[in-house]
């Protein structure tokens, strides 16, 4: 089980630190699609250290929201990590990345439509039955709206949860990058989400683009989480209860010290909230 701490992303240039350090960390998480090979320099690491830490799988490559078949060799795949990790959690983004077989390297937005929610729905139960386990599904960072878009995001992603019975991975630093960027309200996207069923929390950095009459927050995932979104997930922590927490760092890897500290951070913040809770 993956313990309500927090957890940091294993990356290639941080596992020999990681076996030599022993660091004192909840857990890790790991990007599916990077074990779907059979063996190689980054099973003969992870399972070292797996056989030590809880670990969780995120995929990246599913795209849950395309109207491509559901890519069942993928899924297959999927299912021979599971089998071989037996990870605490398994998550996937509530976005689209292909069309017309062809893979775009980005995770797109949904239309927020009912049409879009029945779609999804299905899809994430598919998934589920191939797995024989409950997904999370994560939110993303967007830059724009559909003007057909009829649902707010944070009401749409509750109800593909309650739907499809899929837990909520609640991406916080993509929640309030996303808010930034329409002009929304973070407190009212938080509100929407149900309480019971967000399972994990991720925080990562973002980066700030001037655009002409503002600016422009882009998810980059290569420094440390700001402010703001410390003070968002303080007020996610106080609604939710603590929840699994991770560390997101992705490019610009900075020294695993770094990646420690940060996440001394939130384990700070979800001690406080057990306190609060007792």
């Amino acid at each position: 089980m993956i313990p309500s701490r927090a957890g940091i992303g294993l990356r290639a240039p941080h596992y020999r630190s990681v076996l030599d350090m022993r660091p004192s960390i909840g857990w890790f998480e790991v990007h599916t699609e990077n074990y779907f090979g059979a063996g190689g320099e980054p099973w003969h690491y992870f399972e070292q250290i797996r056989r030590e830490y809880p670990v969780s799988l995120h995929g990246v490559g599913l795209s849950l929201g395309s109207t491509d078949p559901l890519d069942v060799a993928h899924l297959r795949r999927m299912q021979g990590v599971i089998d071989r990790v037996e990870p605490g959690l398994v998550s996937e983004h509530l976005c689209w990345s292909s069309a017309g077989g062809r893979h775009l390297n980005d995770l797109l937005p949904l239309p927020y439509t009912e049409e879009a929610l029945v779609h999804v729905v299905a899809r994430i139960e598919r998934v589920q039955e191939s797995l024989q386990r409950q997904i999370l599904i994560e939110n993303i960072s967007s830059y724009l709206e559909y003007n057909d878009s009829t649902i707010a995001e944070g009401e749409f992603l509750a109800e593909v949860a309650r739907r499809s019975g899929c837990g909520i991975l609640l991406d916080v630093n993509n929640l309030y990058v996303t808010a930034a960027n329409q002009a929304i309200d973070p407190m009212r996207y938080l509100q929407a989400i149900p309480a019971e069923l967000v399972r994990e929390v991720h925080l990562a950095g973002f980066t700030e683009t001037p655009l002409e009459g503002g600016t422009m927050l882009i998810d980059t995932h290569n420094r440390p989480v700001a402010e703001a979104a410390w003070s968002l997930y303080r007020s996610a922590m106080a609604r939710v209860g603590p929840v699994p927490t991770l560390i997101e760092w992705d490019a610009d890897l900075p020294p695993l010290g770094v990646l420690l500290a940060e996440a001394a951070t939130a384990d700070a913040i979800l001690a406080e909230c057990h306190a609060d809770a007792a």
